[in-house]
């Protein structure tokens, strides 16, 4: 088996002036930050395969399925991106300490399709700035941090998405409401709800498609799971072209271990159509047990604006779908602000029974 070949981070140099063309989001093309020249990337012919799971897993990662990368960790948070071409340090776009790139060389699923950047840096930081207009009692500090455009870095982050065709047994019960005329404690007529509880068991098919696990440990799922819905009928055949200005970080959930995390998510579909296949006023799942059959996958690369700010020594991740300007994260709070809304709202609440009273002896502050 020959050595798959290291991939560096690629440059494209313009034909005009020689500088560095970079992807243009929301285009097909590289353009030149210099001269404005535009290179259209060739359309792909290839055609977008989903990988089968086992025989992956049974043949350990065939050598045309993989490749050698290159990539840069952060000491601080432990994320390993690419580094932008002819540049060897910069600040990690995920906690935003300080980066040397080391070469380190890892070989990895090489990803089959991607979401090339659909909204510009210009347009992400509109979004970004009234997400954060929008923040009550955010510290001013935050305030200031935004007003800084290049405060926001494109990154491709890592995914796996799965196709399964699921078959479940189950056991649980139906419940069915029934009334009666009962007399309360008073005398008086009441109508009461009883549930009669029968015994049910069967069987539940689902087909999955495109089920989407993100593969970074270094955003905060709960807000990287919320910049969905992802446009996953646009994917594009993976190429380097579309990386050329931007970073893309390398998976830290394998693919075993992403798909455990789909079978949670299918496991509330699954739970669903049980309760639906049971039916009645109500329903109690005892147990499921099933079995995952034509399970299907594909490594592909999603595109985000994100942005890392530090308050007070703790680190907070903003992060834009750079497909659809959806904006999510995490935010600070202003103590002061907080403490000088309290003291506002306890003044107007004063004012409020001082003025209810007829400023009279019916309310007195005692000195």
């Amino acid at each position: 088996m020959s050595k798959p070949e290291v991939q560096n981070a690629k440059q494209y140099p313009c034909r005009q002036c020689g500088g560095e063309l970079t992807f243009l989001p929301g285009s097909n093309s590289l353009k030149c930050p210099y001269c404005g020249f535009e290179n259209t990337i060739a359309r792909s012919d290839v055609k977008i395969e989903e990988l089968d799971y086992r025989g992956y897993l049974e043949q350990a990662a065939k050598e045309k399925d993989t490749h050698e990368a290159q990539r840069t960790k952060c000491e601080q948070c432990g994320a390993e991106t690419t580094m932008p071409a002819s540049v060897t340090s910069g600040l990690c776009p995920f906690c935003g300490a300080p980066m040397i790139f080391a070469g380190k060389t890892s070989q990895l699923i090489r990803p089959e399709a991607l979401l090339p950047f659909k909204v510009t840096q210009k347009d992400a930081f509109a979004d970004f700035r009234i997400w954060i207009n929008r923040l009550w009692f955010a510290p001013s500090d935050l305030k200031r941090y935004a007003q800084s455009e290049g405060k926001l870095v494109g990154v491709y982050i890592p995914c796996w998405t799965y196709d399964c065709e699921t078959t479940s047994s189950y056991t649980g019960e139906r419940g069915d409401h029934y009334y009666t005329t009962e007399r309360d404690s008073s005398g008086r007529t009441v109508r009461e709800q009883h549930t009669r509880w029968t015994a049910a068991s069967g069987t539940v098919s689902n087909n999955f498609d495109d089920v989407l696990v993100i593969a970074s440990n270094s955003l905060p799922k709960a807000y990287a799971d919320r910049l969905q819905p992802w446009d996953l009928k646009n994917l594009v055949p993976y190429g380097d072209e579309y990386l050329s200005g931007f970073r893309a970080e390398s998976y830290q959930v394998s693919l075993q271990q992403g798909f455990e995390l789909a079978k949670q998510i299918m496991g509330v579909a699954i739970r669903n159509a049980v309760c639906r296949e049971i039916d009645g006023d109500g329903q109690r799942v005892l147990s499921v047990n099933t079995q995952y059959g034509k399970t299907t996958f594909k490594h592909i690369l999603l595109p985000v604006w994100l942005s890392a700010y530090r308050y007070r020594d703790k680190v907070y991740r903003i992060l834009i779908n750079a497909r659809t300007g959806s904006v999510r994260g995490e935010r600070p709070y202003s103590t002061w602000k907080i403490a000088i809304a309290v003291v506002i709202g306890i003044v107007i609440l004063l004012f409020f029974l001082y003025a209810n009273s007829g400023g009279t002896g019916g309310f007195q502050i005692n000195r």
